[in-house]
């Protein structure tokens, strides 16, 4: 590409006498970059690495980055991440790629379900990874999370169907019977307020033609109910009357204390939280500082449901787990 054609692309300003007009490739890892290339980075010593490889351009957004080869084209950009997706876009000109943005929850669906993800790329949160991945991908569906990344790529990004309704037959908390496609799937592990964003992946694997098999749902890393006893040891349900339910978002705490009011109101809920995290709905949730307290208000705590932020079930104790079909 012609250095003047990088310009264009990138609205940057040439910063340096450059004796080259032209780049072949571009990398934002030093390790990639080869005689002719373009760099990417706003680091000093990778910058070094790339021109010791032999980078024939460089483009930079930080304003304390050193020219020190006055011969190659040193260019200037506002912002670095969206210089580089501006390339990106002009490089999928002629390819037929779909993007989607997905929600953290519909992408732990779609990793759970889809058997088969040839042609199907699934974008990092990284924008170096990212861009890397897109640059040297042949795949026509790219999938990401990161909203800003997302839409530096395709400003319309495609979204799934949030109208998605599936068909709940019977649910409880932690299980729930449902209908899709003409299929009942009977007490899966799922808790009843995931079912339609698991609807929304199923209708894009339809659309898209990608195999999936729904024999293969359980709970996800976002919602994950552990029974245990007052040793924090981990029980089958038949021996506990308490469960600690471990989640990495709030809005799934809201709603699972919204299904449990609306279902029991016998039971007793509690809300484990680092220090000043607001929940809705919830005046005074059980801050913790470190796991030992979390553990502690877990042990000298009555409740039947723990909701606990930001934690894994790897705080409880390392036990066999009690599964057994005569118990």
């Amino acid at each position: 590409m012609k250095i003047e054609d990088l310009l264009n692309l990138t609205a940057g300003e040439v910063v340096s006498n450059p004796t080259i007009t032209a780049v072949n490739s571009v990398s934002v890892y030093p390790s990639k970059i080869d005689q002719g290339d373009l760099f990417i980075s706003n680091n000093q010593d990778d910058i070094e690495r790339a021109l010791k490889r032999g980078a024939y351009g460089i483009i930079f957004s930080d304003s304390s980055i050193e020219i020190t080869d006055s011969e190659v084209a040193w260019i200037r950009v506002d912002k670095i991440e969206s210089a580089a997706f501006k390339l990106i876009r002009y490089v999928l000109i002629s390819r037929e790629a779909s993007f989607y943005l997905f929600t953290e929850h519909e992408l732990s669906f779609l990793k759970m379900i889809v058997t088969k993800k040839s042609n199907l790329e699934i974008l990092p949160n990284d924008w170096r990874k990212m861009f890397e991945k897109i640059l040297n991908s042949d795949a026509k569906m790219f999938i990401g999370t990161n909203r800003e990344l997302m839409k530096m790529i395709k400003p319309d990004v495609s979204i799934l169907n949030k109208e998605a309704s599936c068909e709940i037959i019977t649910d409880t908390l932690f299980r729930t019977t449902f209908k899709i496609n003409g299929y009942i799937y009977q007490e899966k592990e799922i808790t009843p307020f995931h079912v339609d964003i698991l609807k929304r992946v199923v209708e894009f694997c339809d659309k898209y033609d990608f195999p999936y098999n729904l024999d293969r749902v359980k709970y996800t890393k976002h919602f994950v109910p552990v029974f245990i006893d007052g040793f924090l040891n981990i029980r089958v349900p038949s021996k506990s009357d308490k469960v600690a339910i471990f989640t990495d978002n709030l809005d799934d705490i809201y709603k699972a204390r919204e299904y449990v009011r609306y279902n029991g109101a016998w039971v007793k809920t509690i809300v484990l939280t680092p220090p000043k995290t607001k929940v809705d709905g919830v005046d005074r949730p059980n801050w913790y500082n470190d796991i030992d307290e979390a553990r502690d208000i877990l042990k000298n705590t009555y409740f039947n449901y723990a909701f606990v932020y930001e934690l894994d079930k790897s705080m409880l104790p390392k036990i066999k787990e009690e599964y057994s079909l005569f118990d």
